[in-house]
């Protein structure tokens, strides 16, 4: 038997106004973005921007079905946006946050699972770290320069490879 152990690491800062002026600017886009979100059942709202290597910045926000499986997280809306129209660029940086109408969010939101290995897969596409920046409405916001520090053990592609039969 071997026991290992794994040391993740985060910024924190107490609010958006410690954030550099573009990490700033990013996550003002992802709040407005989750403005706009399509949330009739949950009331909660998410927002995320993507600045890619082009410089451009891409908005998603979550978008709800009455059939809750259907929809979509705020990060993948972004995500899948960015990569179906500009293929060849590269996620630099995300800024994730929400708001919600039943209470003040005050603490920082983090990527589901699903959210986190569709970045995980991006990040190893383009063999470029993907900073991540998240907050809640307000309150603390954590940094990630990595997604090796949000998902350690994601899903590879070499499995697939690997133990497929082609």
């Amino acid at each position: 038997m071997k026991k290992e152990s794994l040391s993740l690491e985060m910024i924190f800062f107490d609010s958006e106004k410690e954030l550099e002026t573009d990490d700033f600017q990013l996550l003002m886009q992802a709040r407005a973005a989750a403005g706009k979100a399509y949330a009739p059942y949950s009331r909660f709202r998410v927002g995320a921007a993507v600045l890619l290597s082009n410089g451009l910045i891409i908005l998603g926000n979550n978008q709800e079905n009455a059939a809750y499986p259907s929809g979509l997280c705020a990060e993948r809306v972004a995500l899948f946006y960015a990569f179906s129209m500009y293929p060849d660029e590269k996620v630099v940086a995300i800024a994730v946050t929400a708001l919600s109408e039943k209470a003040v969010i005050n603490e920082p939101l983090t990527p589901c699972g699903s959210c986190r290995q569709v970045m995980a897969e991006y990040e190893k596409k383009a063999d470029l770290n993907m900073r991540v920046i998240m907050q809640g409405q307000e309150g603390p916001v954590m940094v990630v320069e990595s997604m090796k520090n949000l998902l350690p053990f994601s899903f590879l592609d070499e499995y697939l490879f690997k133990y497929s039969d082609e």
